[in-house]
């Protein structure tokens, strides 16, 4: 039962890697407490925003346009279509970090960006009722991935090169010891020669029992489906949006296929146990009245509530991603924290885990999300 490589965690990160590690030639087992793709981490929902122009940072862009590149070639390989180029519209006041970020970054790496103003939004965008105070940046080459269906495509991609993957099996042990890595779980025992650990909200518990306790906190978090009126909000006619608003941060989507307009709120959320049942959306009633407030203010013309659901982020203090090496352990790679923005650089991540385990470094740069800047 000995591998080149364990992954522990096959969720987005984690798959990815599996994949990129098995594509190399590396015997790789991945091993999951649930059976990806699944309801009960951060990717499920259908659909996930991937932008270009980084409001977070510039750091990100280069990272975003690798991923988009390795997501355009999944959908070459696999032949199915996992991105939706709709467009994304970022809207704040002019003078926001998150704006600012978005019109440098896109200056700085020659990105396509249209700056609008709130009427030429209202106009463009008839579902849209911005206030003056806000300005639209809208990045045309942008869009919408299936997050599931990526996972799926991953998963079928790594089986075909016979990765093992081991579901439903948490990881009770952890132990590395000699450049030796062994895990334990309910009822089996593996080693390998290096590990990634990509668990999400389980992180912090597994890397624990390597002596290494980072600042993660898993909160629970809610988003919902509205009918509306689709000669409105379809997706190709209305794009993916981030709005920075006085009241909160809110993301959307457009009616992919009549799904209705998919609405959740980044900002806040209630810290949890990851190993307790979350409770489910509509338990507190600010579940839907924080969606219908942002909908009523920005886009009226939405009509009813049709369902909602929950999951979880992994936040660090600064919502910056953690990827790096362990500091003790050279042969284990960690991939957590990405704070509910890191689905659409999953690809990318999985291929920097891979070069990490393979070679010790990467061609990315990875040192603003380095362990080293929580000591």
């Amino acid at each position: 039962m000995h591998y080149d490589v364990i992954v522990i965690g096959a969720g987005s990160m984690g798959m990815a890697a599996g994949y990129f590690l098995s594509k190399s030639g590396k015997r790789t087992l991945l091993v999951d407490s649930f059976n990806p793709p699944h309801n009960k981490g951060s990717h499920h929902g259908d659909t996930r925003i991937i932008r270009h122009a980084y409001g977070e940072g510039e750091e990100y862009v280069p990272l975003a346009l690798k991923a988009q590149e390795l997501w355009n070639d999944l959908e070459k390989v696999t032949g199915k279509q996992l991105f939706f180029p709709t467009g994304v519209l970022n809207v704040g006041h002019e003078k926001t970090d998150f704006i600012q970020n978005i019109i440098s970054s896109s200056k700085t790496y020659s990105l396509p960006l249209e700056i609008l103003g709130s009427i030429e939004v209202n106009k463009r965008w008839p579902g849209i009722t911005l206030p003056n105070k806000y300005i639209g940046c809208f990045e045309p080459t942008s869009g919408v991935l299936k997050c599931e269906e990526c996972l799926e495509a991953y998963r079928e991609l790594a089986e075909r090169h016979e990765a093992t993957i081991l579901t439903n099996s948490k990881v009770k042990e952890l132990l590395v010891h000699d450049k030796r890595v062994t895990i334990k779980t309910e009822d089996q025992t593996f080693s390998a020669n290096a590990l990634v650990v990509s668990a999400g909200a389980w992180s912090g518990s597994l890397l624990s029992m390597l002596d290494l306790n980072l600042p993660l906190n898993p909160v629970r978090k809610t988003f919902a489906w509205f009918d509306v009126n689709e000669d409105l909000y379809n997706h190709k006619d209305f794009p993916a949006f981030s709005f920075e608003t006085s009241q909160g941060q809110y993301y959307g989507f457009p009616s992919i296929d009549g799904s209705g307009l998919k609405v959740g709120r980044h900002d806040g959320g209630e810290t949890i146990n990851p190993d307790d049942a979350i409770l489910g959306f509509g338990e507190l009633e600010r579940d839907a009245t924080d969606l219908r407030q942002f909908l009523h203010h920005y886009m009226p013309s939405t009509q009813q509530l049709k369902y909602g659901k929950t999951c979880m982020y992994t936040l660090t203090p600064d919502e910056d991603f953690i990827i790096d090496l362990h500091p003790t352990y050279s042969n284990v790679a960690i991939a957590s924290g990405f704070s509910g923005h890191g689905f659409k650089f999953s690809s990318v991540v999985g291929q920097i885990l891979s070069e990490l385990i393979i070679s010790g470094k990467t061609e990315q740069n990875i040192s603003p999300f380095s362990i080293n800047r929580f000591k």
